[in-house]
């Protein structure tokens, strides 16, 4: 081989040698961190389902379900609790892509009858100061003990009973909305329309 040709392809098998080593340590390093990502995500809704939910002695994350809206477009999350073997309330993952800063995902919490217990903001991109308000108490403490079939679930300044987060409005509709698919999901799941697809 000549010269000149092993000066052109010396940098090359280099250059490829630590390309599919770099691969190699990131494909490594992916799959090292899966599981502990997963858990680390598990914990943080298990934590959430316990801050929305009645006292439960059983594992409602165990115990989770796929439940629909009435119109089938969007398939939720729900995890029931249960105290003395009876189910006392639920928990759903719902979101909205309303949100000023985007995706807005919640865990609602719902009593057996209808009514909303709480709920808790799991991720969102809200404004820090603004947005991020809609997980404050000031905001939340509307939400409970309300029947969404009822009651209209809308800020004031649209005609409903429920006060936006003051120069949040954006984020406090798009809360609501979220609870509204969360609520959609619950219902149509207590007249006994489920999937567990």
């Amino acid at each position: 081989m000549s010269k000149k040709k092993q000066t052109i392809l010396s940098p090359v098998i280099t250059l490829v040698t630590i390309s599919c080593l770099s691969a190699y340590i990131l494909g490594y390093i992916h799959e090292k961190t899966l599981e502990p990502i997963k858990a680390a995500k598990d914990r943080q809704e298990l934590q959430a389902i316990s801050e929305v939910v009645n006292e439960f002695d059983n594992n409602p994350f165990s115990e989770q379900m796929k439940i629909t809206t009435k119109n089938k477009k969007h398939k939720l999350t729900m995890y029931p609790a249960r105290k003395d073997g009876k189910l006392n309330s639920v928990a759903i993952k719902s979101y909205t892509n309303t949100g000023f800063g985007g995706r807005l995902e919640i865990m609602a919490g719902f009593n057996v009858d209808g009514s909303i217990k709480t709920f808790k903001v799991i991720s969102s991109q809200e404004t820090p100061g603004l947005g991020s308000k809609v997980d404050e108490p000031k905001f939340k403490e509307q939400f409970s003990g309300f029947y969404p079939a009822h009651q209209i679930m809308k800020v004031k300044q649209d005609g409903g009973d429920i006060d936006a987060v003051t120069a949040a409005t954006i984020s406090s509709r798009a809360v609501i909305k979220a609870l509204e698919r969360a609520y959609d999901a619950f219902s149509n799941f207590t007249t006994g329309n489920t999937t567990d697809e």
